[in-house]
């Protein structure tokens, strides 16, 4: 085999990955698009070169526009399984409110589940990503998961807001990875 036939192997296998995985899901998500809780998939963008200015604050929005396909795949792949531990978070609030719990009392549960969810799915990122997203949230919280409880408090005024807050998800970030989610009302 030549080099360039085996280069240009190396190079269509992300491509060919990207392709497979948003086939899979957009079956999936056309099963499922009118369900709460589901992800909406479509093709991953291209990456663009370090020198196009990125139109977004978000430094995270701004890294996943650079990253190569391959890695642009597993990125999308870590933010479904987010979306997953987030859906547990809705079905618990369910729990804990037909069990008779206070709002403040589901709030402070779901803001941990949320940092939870966050070190779960960055145990899989590489610490580059997982660095970009820490120096994020000190800068924004103080803290490298993001806030607690008692700053969504202060910020919101009322525990079901937190409530809210602590479900919902960048609309940026999944954007740029192709993603829609839907969530179930709490």
């Amino acid at each position: 085999m030549s080099l360039r036939s085996s280069s240009l192997r190396r190079a269509l296998v992300p491509f060919v990955a990207a392709l497979a995985l948003s086939a899979t899901l957009a079956s999936a998500s056309a099963a499922a698009a009118d369900a709460c809780g589901s992800i909406i998939s479509a093709p991953l963008a291209a990456p663009v070169s370090d020198d196009d200015p990125c139109p977004s604050t978000d430094p995270v929005v701004c890294r996943i526009r650079v990253l190569p396909m391959d890695e642009k795949v597993e990125a999308q792949r870590t933010r479904i399984q987010y979306h997953d531990l987030l859906e547990d978070m809705h079905r618990t609030a369910a729990d804990m409110r037909e069990a008779g719990a206070t709002d403040e009392e589901i709030a402070r549960e779901l803001v941990d589940m949320r940092n939870q969810a966050k070190a779960i799915t960055r145990a899989g990122m590489t610490p580059e990503e997982v660095r970009i997203l820490e120096v994020r949230n000190v800068a924004k919280y103080g803290n490298p998961l993001g806030p607690t409880a008692d700053q969504l408090y202060a910020k919101y005024g009322t525990w079901q807001q937190v409530i809210d807050a602590s479900m919902r998800t960048s609309y940026a970030v999944d954007r740029e990875l192709s993603l829609e989610y839907k969530p179930c009302p709490v």
